[in-house]
């Protein structure tokens, strides 16, 4: 396409038609989040009739101090997850300093609201804005979040044995899942050293030994943040949960977000594991988890715009070195 396929409106000021079709297509989907986060909210709302009070209870057991930490923990992945991207960015060739990408993510994470597609499109929008010379290009920024999200279904699969109770899945489940994450992380590194293609940059983290462990270790450190702040919260409104529950519930809410169900995936994830031990209780610590996890990401979002608009105060350059004087 053009120079000129690129204007938003053609000669004659009507909008051109790719454009109408975005546009189209983008209010179309947030529709169907407010439909399917509706109708998720609505059963919900059927399953605590004649539990209102044991609802409020449980929203109110959970201590200040716990919501703070509970915010502090989302917040702590957030930004992990995030250096694990820089990461993958710097190796995929781009130049781009921490900061700059730490602000594109903390903007970019509030779509975390609606799913995780919308704040992965939303964080490479707001980077590619922010410095286009010093980002690869979008199809290789897109691929430079595959390593990251291999990564976390590897572990997923690995803790797949977690949900063989909760939701009654064969035994076997688990294992097949961990064959399918190997094969594909295996299938990734071979495509990582690929150059027919430029998206094919974007898993050039995978090829590197450290560049691997550095994107698992921080990667390992979002996931157990979210972990422990999943197992916090479901103790905090009075659910008897254990470790294995809460990653049981992780994996339910990363599954869910996939989902146009917006903001409601947090009550509907763990409800879906641990309902059985009331569903009241359980709903309480659903909706407090999206509340710290939507506190967490505003604090994050609050730096990133402050940081972003703030003025640098310029150092004072250090004197230069003077020279000996020759000796006579």
């Amino acid at each position: 396409m053009g120079p000129k396929g690129q204007h938003a409106r053609t000669h004659d000021g009507r909008e051109r038609p790719d454009r109408v079709i975005r546009a189209c297509g983008s209010k179309r989907s947030i529709f169907v989040t407010l439909a399917g986060a509706f109708l998720v909210a609505a059963v919900l709302g059927w399953a605590l009739a004649g539990h209102r009070d044991e609802f409020a209870t449980a929203l109110d057991a959970a201590p200040i101090w716990v919501l703070l930490l509970a915010a502090a923990l989302q917040i702590l992945a957030l930004v992990s997850r995030s250096e694990a991207w820089h990461t993958s960015v710097v190796a995929a060739g781009g130049t781009v300093s921490r900061r700059t990408l730490l602000r594109a993510a903390g903007i970019g994470n509030l779509a975390t609201v609606v799913n995780h597609q919308v704040a992965t499109a939303a964080r490479i929008a707001v980077l590619r804005r922010s410095a286009p010379d010093e980002t690869p290009r979008v199809p290789a920024l897109i691929a430079a979040e595959v390593p990251i999200i291999s990564v976390e279904a590897a572990l997923a699969a690995i803790a797949s044995f977690t949900l063989v109770g909760p939701l009654g899945l064969p035994w076997w489940l688990p294992l097949v899942c961990l064959s399918v994450a190997a094969l594909l992380f295996a299938g990734l590194r071979r495509l990582a050293g690929s150059k027919k293609r430029e998206c094919w940059k974007g898993l050039a983290v995978l090829r590197s030994l450290r560049g691997r462990n550095r994107l698992v270790a921080l990667v390992l450190v979002a996931v157990f943040s979210q972990i422990l702040r999943n197992w916090l919260m479901l103790h905090a409104v009075g659910v008897d949960a254990s470790l294995f529950d809460a990653t049981a519930v992780l994996i339910a809410m990363v599954t869910l977000s996939q989902l146009p169900v917006g903001p409601s995936v947090g009550a509907a994830a763990v409800v879906l594991i641990l309902g059985t031990n009331g569903v009241a209780a359980t709903a309480a610590a659903g909706v407090l988890l999206t509340a710290t996890g939507v506190a967490g990401a505003l604090c994050f979002a609050t730096w990133a715009a402050l940081d972003r608009f703030h003025p640098h105060v310029p150092r004072i350059p250090a004197p230069e070195p003077v020279a000996p004087e020759p000796a006579r």
